[in-house]
């Protein structure tokens, strides 16, 4: 079909869908690209059905902290596509470091605005040196850090407050995730399969050739759950997951770990920012939302597989958490998967389940 200039505008039916994981990554002038590469290659893998790099699934921009371009420190010049701006609904803002002349001293402007977004508990990425700005920020005391050893020394003299950890490829605490370097593909691997569910996460390690660790093997050694100091805090964290399909009460929790009720919600609010109630819902709903990406299971069977009495209270609290109920999120992601087939139709034809 030729268009004529009365022709009516063709629309991709793809742009009006949601995606299931946003990433904004803010790239500091001479920043290091092996870790941005493979952080945005696996995202890119992930998003769409085919190989069309479409952004579907996965979305992402590329912001710097003046609009304008910037090198990567290997000489390579990255525009941005969109006007920096932290608050554009990201699942996750990457401050992308490298040489340290740049991240040593980073503006008060982009400190503060950092400050801003994790108290909206907005998770932060901090690749490379990215680590410096958030340690500048004040977001690494009391945190653990994963440091790449070259800078380790400098960066301990100057953020005495945080623990630093060398032997991780990344460390997730509170979200607060730092990735020392290598090509973050074991981070951005676990980020997917949070989002968007196993299959995806496979796809990437599949085509960049690299080999899919055991789960449970990957969550120890990359330290993709949460890790808090508090000691009891951490023991009822475990205890939850432990038991993240089982209707307990709060007392059960607090009686594991040898403490009362009030006690264990006060220490929870120190330590998280949340009550402990809060955030066994929030894992049971997380859970549950992997059943739905990844299984068949009806959402009774789901709900009480996560700790829910009912479907119809799981169904309440999913709506609240995602703005959605369970089967229209299931239905959306299926509609996304058959509308994505039928526009890569005869395309790639030899990975059907991809």
């Amino acid at each position: 079909m030729i268009l004529t200039e009365q022709s009516p505008t063709l629309t991709n039916p793809l742009q009006s869908i949601k995606p299931d994981l946003r990433v904004g990554f803010v790239l500091m002038n001479q920043f290091t690209l092996v870790p941005v590469a493979g952080l945005v290659d696996s995202l890119r893998f992930a998003a769409d059905k085919s190989f069309r790099s479409e952004q579907i699934h996965c979305q992402w921009d590329w912001m710097t902290c003046d609009d304008q371009q910037v090198s990567a420190s290997c000489g390579m010049v990255i525009y941005p596509t969109k006007p920096l701006n932290l608050w554009a609904q990201y699942d996750y803002i990457v401050i992308a470091g490298g040489l340290l002349g740049e991240t040593r001293n980073p503006p008060n402007w982009l400190l503060e605005a950092l400050r801003e977004i994790h108290i909206a508990r907005v998770p932060i990425i901090a690749l490379c040196s990215g680590s410096f700005v958030l340690g500048k920020a004040g977001l690494l005391n009391g945190h653990r850090c994963a440091v790449h050893f070259t800078i380790r020394d400098e960066f301990c003299t100057l953020f005495p407050e945080a623990t630093v950890i060398m032997d991780k490829s990344y460390v997730d605490d509170n979200g607060i995730i730092t990735c020392p370097g290598g090509t973050a593909i074991d981070l951005a691997s676990n980020l997917i399969r949070k989002h968007c569910g196993a299959l995806r996460a496979r796809k990437g390690l599949e085509y960049l050739l690299v080999q899919d660790k055991d789960k449970d093997t990957e969550r120890a050694e990359s330290s993709q759950d949460t890790f808090y100091e508090h000691a009891r805090v951490q023991r009822a964290i475990v205890f939850m997951r432990a038991n993240i399909d089982q209707a307990l009460p709060m007392k059960a929790v607090a009686k594991a770990v040898g403490t009362n009720p009030r006690q264990l919600h006060r220490e929870f609010v120190a330590n998280t920012q949340d009550t402990p109630a809060n955030y066994w819902r929030k894992l049971r709903l997380d859970h549950a939302k992997r059943l739905l990406i990844n299984t068949s299971q009806n959402v009774t069977t789901i709900a009480l597989s996560s700790g829910f009495s009912d479907a119809s209270h799981f169904i309440v609290w999913f709506k609240k958490e995602y703005g959605e109920t369970p089967v229209s999120y299931r239905k959306r992601r299926r509609e996304v998967q058959m509308l994505s087939n039928e526009v890569s139709q005869g395309a790639f034809t030899d990975d059907p389940d991809l």
